[in-house]
């Protein structure tokens, strides 16, 4: 049975409408008694009042008012209610956009999707927000402490085809840094690891013994003053923290990371005076719709 397709409900505040499935049977007489028990984090007198203003939807885009009856098998549509965020005062910039990619510049702080204590102050919701995309997608992610490129699809129909192409490392992804200079570290060099998620610390990755999953090429591309360097390095593969834990293995930790080689205490949502020196430059790829080469390249610079 092919599902039929959402109704094309308008973006609030650059974010879409949320959706819960309906089982084909049940006990509830209402919807209002479907949405009150099976999601008990929102209470019934929320989903009354939302109900009432209009922002809970059937499967053909109709409100859904406090009296609609139950009818299983299709899905509801709500908006939910967005808590206070703080600003993050950075803005992104779109490099580039045709009719099935956009290719925007995240500054450093801002995530690229909804997730934790951020909804409307991420990349994905500002861009819906200024374009009126209601389909974009990152096709990849970058952490929210790290600024540069992200590459989003416009057509859920070509969105598979562009991750795939990250999937199976056919995207050529350029990183600089900023980070300590040290004579005795020859470069340019491969750093090769395993890595995992470490046990003894939450939010950090390490480098053990084991088959080799993580592989960066790290070039000096500049000494600075202050003891410190400019770095271009070049993952063929995309572990969680990959760039951040080998440049901390070699004895070149990244300015700003509160990671590594030491886990800070999480910074004030508000503080921004310490960015992480970690771009992501450029990114090539041969286009797997079109065939064309592409090459974007970040208008950021970093500096400390």
């Amino acid at each position: 049975m092919t599902r039929a397709r959402s109704p094309d409900l308008p973006l609030r505040d650059g974010v879409c409408a949320s959706a819960v499935a309906l089982p084909p049977s049940g006990p509830w007489l209402l919807m209002l008694d479907f949405l009150d028990q099976r999601m008990p984090a929102v209470t019934r007198g929320v989903w009354l009042q939302r109900m009432q203003n209009a922002r809970v939807f059937g499967e053909q885009g109709q409100v859904l008012t406090p009296e609609a009856c139950y009818q299983g098998g299709g899905r509801i549509f709500y908006y939910r209610e967005l808590a206070a965020e703080s600003v993050i005062p950075f803005t992104e910039q779109i490099v580039f956009q045709d009719e099935w990619l956009l290719v925007a510049d995240k500054p450093h702080f801002l995530p690229v999707t909804p997730g934790g204590r951020y909804v409307r102050e991420t990349l994905l919701t500002r861009l819906k927000q200024h374009t009126g995309l209601l389909h974009l997608s990152p096709a990849h992610r970058i952490d929210r402490e790290t600024a540069g490129l992200v590459l989003f699809t416009l057509r859920p129909e070509n969105r598979g085809a562009y991750q795939n192409l990250f999937r199976d490392r056919q995207v050529s992804k350029v990183y600089e840094a900023i980070a300590p200079f040290r004579a005795d570290v020859q470069l340019p060099l491969i750093r090769r690891s395993r890595m995992q998620e470490s046990a003894a610390a939450f939010m950090q990755s390490e480098e053990v013994a084991g088959e080799i999953n993580a592989e960066t090429r790290i070039e000096l591309l500049e000494q600075l003053s202050d003891g410190l360097a400019r770095y271009a390095l070049h993952p063929s593969t995309g572990q969680r923290h990959q760039l951040r834990v080998h440049m901390n293995a070699l004895g070149l930790p990244i300015v700003g990371d509160s990671i590594y080689p030491q886990l800070l205490p999480q910074q004030d949502a508000t503080d921004f005076s310490r960015p992480l020196q970690l771009l992501a430059k450029e990114l090539r790829f041969v286009d797997p719709l079109s065939g064309q080469a592409r090459h974007f390249e970040s208008g950021l610079r970093l500096a400390v």
